[in-house]
């Protein structure tokens, strides 16, 4: 199985451990992270919570002396620093245009505008938590608030006292906690990478043995089964697999014992029918050479008998030929001949020579069986003389480690409809020709040799008009290239 695309660059067992790998990889990141989160607000939550609270205990406390002396206000600050929990604090003061601090100020924008304002209007104070040139702090404003007799009433004094408390030691512990989620993150991974194994395993083990059982029936040992194990999706598929393959077996099997049947059935009876053939061509000869004495009548009734029994017989050895081929028994005789005066040979014997056009350089030698190879020069020279029109050419050639035979007539050509089936046996091209001479198996034995030697052999069209035939077949023979023609193994015997 081929699949396309950047999946393909990767087997199915990579990708199933990349996607568990990828699954925990997510699945730790999403719990650091919410881990991460939870941790870092309840750190930041309870220093925020403790500092704001002991600052807000510090301003309740804290009663100025008037008129406000900056250096005692100093000293105050610097005592409420001192009780600062739970880090040390700066403190200090605002009123009106008095600022006092209990130590260095911290840079400049700490303190905002909106802190500021929440403080002198909110009774119970404000807090910010600011990060400043990568640094983080929680600043506090409580407004100091002064008691009115009448009415009981607490009104903000105008003084606003602020604390600035560094969270370095928070930060500190936040980033202690990204890096034990970043350490741990990593051996999970490692460890997940043992399941991940042991899962795609476990999953790709059924689809290893689908592949071996495919290949096993592809090679044509139809009787293959997997096993199946527990009652899961792959387990189904197993099933259907069997299943499957058993029809095919059965189906396999019917076609071939009807096609042994079939091929048992025409070789019985071409050799049933030799015998009777035989005489009968014994008894047209006779008549033949009398039938110039018979009335005229009698005459072309035995001349008709005479002709349809040639034609019979030729019908029958095509037949046995052809269950030769299909019962995969036909044999090679080869011997190294030269190519041209076989072909010379071939078409002297049948008084070709003189309507037949030959192109047959000397010097070309091929080992081929002689007999198969006066067969397909004669069944091709023979249909272009019956089917096409003179001249017809015969033209040899050598391409590589090949010999080309290429035979040509002059006539209509080959119809678009019948070029795919040209090969095919009792295919006539043309209803006219159904009372031919030939027995419509010429060309499909002629494959066969072809095919036989181990060549390929095709039909066309030529470009000036007729039909043109082309045989290409190997110098060295079949059996030294190991090539096998597709119905079966080729037996090969060398002659002298």
């Amino acid at each position: 199985m081929k699949i396309p695309g950047a999946a393909a660059a990767f087997g199915v067992r990579t990708r199933l451990v990349l996607a568990f790998l990828l699954v925990a990889a997510v699945s730790a990141a999403t719990t650091a992270a919410l881990t991460y989160r939870e941790a870092r607000s309840a750190v930041l939550e309870r220093a925020q919570d403790t500092a704001v609270a002991s600052f807000r205990e510090e301003a309740e406390r804290f009663v100025p002396g008037l008129p406000m002396d900056p250096e005692a206000t100093r000293w105050a600050l610097y005592d409420i620093a001192a009780r600062s929990k739970p880090h040390p604090w700066i403190v200090f003061a605002e009123y009106g245009s008095l600022r006092v601090s209990s130590g260095d100020r911290p840079a400049s924008g700490v303190l905002t505008a909106d802190l500021r304002r929440s403080a002198r209007t909110a009774p119970r104070g404000a807090f910010q938590r600011v990060v400043k040139d990568g640094d983080a702090y929680l600043t506090v404003g409580m407004p100091v608030m002064t008691r009115v007799v009448a009415g009981g009433r607490a009104v903000p004094s105008g003084l606003v006292l602020y604390a600035v408390m560094p969270m370095a030691n928070e930060e500190t512990d936040i980033d202690a906690l990204v890096t034990a989620a970043r350490d741990g993150a990593l051996p999970g991974l490692a460890v997940a990478l043992v399941p991940a194994l042991f899962a795609a395993r476990s999953v790709l083990r059924p689809v290893r043995e689908l592949r071996r059982a495919a290949h096993s029936m592809g090679g044509g040992q139809l009787d293959t089964r997997i096993a199946v194990r527990g009652r899961d999706e792959m387990a189904d598929l197993a099933r259907t697999f069997n299943a499957s393959a058993a029809r095919l077996e059965h189906s396999v099997q019917e076609l071939k014992d009807a096609g042994a049947r079939a091929r048992r059935f025409a070789s019985d009876v071409s050799h049933e029918l030799r015998t009777p053939l035989a005489g009968m061509l014994a008894v047209t000869d006779v008549l033949d050479e009398d039938a110039g004495r018979l009335d005229p009548d009698t005459a072309r009734a035995v001349r008709l008998i005479s002709a349809e029994t040639g034609k019979l017989a030729l019908l029958v050895e095509d037949l046995m030929e052809m269950s030769r081929f299909d019962a995969r028994v036909a044999e090679l005789n080869t011997d190294e001949v030269d190519a041209a005066e076989a072909v010379r040979r071939t078409l002297s014997g049948r008084r070709w020579h003189d309507r037949v056009v030959t192109d047959l350089p000397e010097g070309i030698r091929i080992r081929l069986d002689p007999r198969r190879f006066d067969v397909i020069v004669a069944n091709l020279v023979g249909n272009a003389l019956r089917h096409g029109a003179e001249p017809v050419t015969v033209r040899l050639s050598s391409r590589a480690d090949t010999l080309v035979a290429e035979v040509r007539d002059h006539g209509p050509g080959i119809a678009d409809t019948a070029l795919p089936h040209i090969f095919d046996r009792f295919y006539k091209a043309d209803a006219a020709r159904s009372r031919s001479s030939g027995s419509g198996l010429g060309l499909a034995i002629t494959r066969e040799n072809v095919r036989l030697h181990g060549g390929t052999i095709r039909a066309q069209n030529a470009p000036g008009g007729g039909a043109l035939f082309t045989v290409e077949m190997p110098f060295e023979g079949p059996a030294s290239r190991e090539t096998r023609p597709a119905d079966g193994p080729v037996r090969t015997e060398a002659t002298a």
